[in-house]
């Protein structure tokens, strides 16, 4: 698991989920038409009356801004925040095929809103505990990688700019990634796994890859790659743990 895309659905993961619609929208409106189709393809017109809808839709789950959706430890969480949160999972969720408006799903978006609100608040707050702090040369370090990510400091302001964010919250947020990443890495080491994990792993993949009529890279070629998987996937559940002890230990209530 990337923790750094964990703790920055405010600004860098709702920009990523922007371009990505947008290159999402230049591949379908790039697509060769289906032969023999029955029914033409929406006009600009239609597409553009739809998405609006949709975003209106979206916008109907947030809250107002100062609203207390949440208070972690006696610090309290607001509607700027939330929303900024709830509107990544909507974008996650549309990425995948679903639709984050309909009665199903609503509920659904609320809740891991909320958690993935407040794991990351319980985080940030033992960060703080443990006075870990990122220095503004990690905070430019980051900074200048992410600019590079989308294309240079010209296109990355146009993005921030579509999503109504400053410049100033993204390098907080960055600041908090940097904070974040330094408990995690205390607090959950990584653990390697072993070379019996990494083969089984191997050849479970090889397997699935023989069945779909697919080749599989050698072993040797991918063993880094795997070793890498398994580490993550072992940090992630050591922390989804850490965090649910945290949570014991704390005192959380949901206001909405």
């Amino acid at each position: 698991m990337n923790f750094k895309k964990f703790l920055l659905p405010f600004a860098a993961g709702a920009l990523a989920l922007g371009l990505a619609a947008c290159s999402d929208d230049e591949e379908n409106a790039n697509a060769p038409e289906e032969e023999n189709a029955q029914t033409e393809a929406p006009s600009e017109e239609e597409q553009q009356a739809a998405a609006e809808e949709m975003q209106a839709k979206l916008a109907e789950q947030q809250v107002e801004e100062d609203e207390v959706v949440a208070v972690v430890n006696e610090q309290e969480l607001t509607g700027v925040e939330y929303n900024a949160a709830l509107s990544q999972i909507q974008g996650q969720m549309q990425q995948m095929g679903q639709d984050p408006t309909s009665e199903e799903a609503a509920e659904q978006v609320k809740t891991q809103a909320l958690d993935s609100l407040v794991n990351q608040t319980l985080i940030i707050q033992k960060a703080e505990e443990a006075e870990l702090d990122a220095s503004e040369e990690e905070i430019d370090e980051e900074f200048t990688a992410f600019q590079e990510q989308f294309g240079g400091e010209e296109a990355m302001n146009e993005a921030l700019e579509a999503q109504g964010m400053e410049v100033e919250t993204l390098r907080d947020q960055i600041a908090e990634s940097i904070k974040f990443e330094k408990y995690v890495t205390e607090a959950v080491p990584a653990e390697e796994p072993t070379d019996e994990e990494v083969q089984e792993y191997y050849d479970q993949a090889a397997a699935q890859s023989e069945e779909s009529g697919q080749e599989m890279q050698a072993f040797e070629e991918v063993s880094e790659q795997i070793k890498q998987i398994l580490t993550e996937q072992k940090q992630n559940e050591q922390l989804m743990a850490h965090v649910e002890e945290l949570k014991a230990d704390s005192e959380i209530e949901l206001m909405i």
